[in-house]
């Protein structure tokens, strides 16, 4: 199995481009995320290269900027290449798979509505069922169809 869940803070701006055959969105971004141990002389975070494609690519582009705390999942691949000096360079990158916000409204409130330089729009509200989304308001009546309820 190969599975990664990683929760840390975007070390820069996503950089998205698209795919010139099916214009599909690519997003690649860094994560930094707290070492929860820390020896003397050892950095204070890791930093992990993601790359997320189409409208996951999308929604990291939209909602998000350097600083924004994120939870992802994906998976790891190897990224190994030669350089122009022939030598093999051995690397790892996050594969996304999925995106949240991991951040509370209130503490992206508190940074004037952005974490970064540039502003960022307000993430959809999952419980506005007007907002175009698939919810529905359950306003009581036929309560006694939900045990739940």
């Amino acid at each position: 199995m190969n599975k990664v869940i990683l929760m840390g803070n975007l070390a820069r701006d996503p950089e998205v481009s698209y795919s010139q055959g099916s214009n599909m969105a690519i997003a690649r971004f860094s994560i930094a995320i707290n070492r929860r141990f820390k020896r003397d002389g050892e950095p204070d975070a890791d930093f992990f290269n993601c790359t997320a494609f189409g409208k996951t690519a999308e929604f990291v582009e939209k909602y998000f900027r350097k600083g924004s705390r994120m939870a992802l999942t994906g998976r790891v691949e190897n990224d190994n290449y030669t350089n122009k000096n022939g030598e093999k360079v051995y690397s790892v990158r996050i594969v996304v798979d999925e995106v949240e916000f991991a951040e509370r409204k209130a503490a992206a409130d508190a940074a004037g509505g952005s974490m970064g330089d540039s502003p960022m729009p307000a993430p959809p509200d999952p419980g506005n069922a007007d907002g175009g989304d698939d919810f529905v308001n359950i306003d009581g009546a036929g309560q006694g169809d939900i045990p739940f309820y």
